[in-house]
């Protein structure tokens, strides 16, 4: 499966964006879909993941109520929704398959795909 992240960009702190994640492959054949990223310096962050069974987003404790995923079945993408956004937010987010069923967001991906970049500055 090859997947592509998109709509990235430069938003002011307090800000929102929406993230989305498509896929060559159906997203639905996979346990779940997670969102992560990672900022310069940084190791790599497990943020958010939607379980395909029921398109529930579980959130890591760092970014819950501030960050949301979600899932269009019909259109086969992922969505990171992300609000309130803090200057520590900047980094490349991208979104990963997990085959199986394993806790998340914070799992070993099977499939990493090409991230878009989030800058957060005034």
């Amino acid at each position: 499966v090859q997947l592509q992240a998109s709509g990235g960009g430069l938003v002011q702190p307090g800000g929102s964006l929406r993230l989305s994640c498509t896929a060559s492959g159906f997203l639905s054949d996979y346990y779940a879909v997670g969102w992560i990223r990672q900022a310069p310096g940084k190791e790599r962050e497990g943020l958010v993941c939607i379980t395909s069974s029921d398109g529930r987003s579980y959130e890591t404790p760092s970014v819950k109520g501030r960050f949301t995923g979600s899932r269009d079945s019909a259109k086969n993408t992922v969505y990171l929704q992300l609000n309130d956004l803090k200057p520590e937010d900047t980094a490349v987010y991208s979104c990963a398959t997990l085959k199986y069923m394993q806790p998340c967001p914070n799992a070993p991906y099977d499939y990493y795909g090409r991230g878009t970049l989030v800058t957060v500055s005034s």
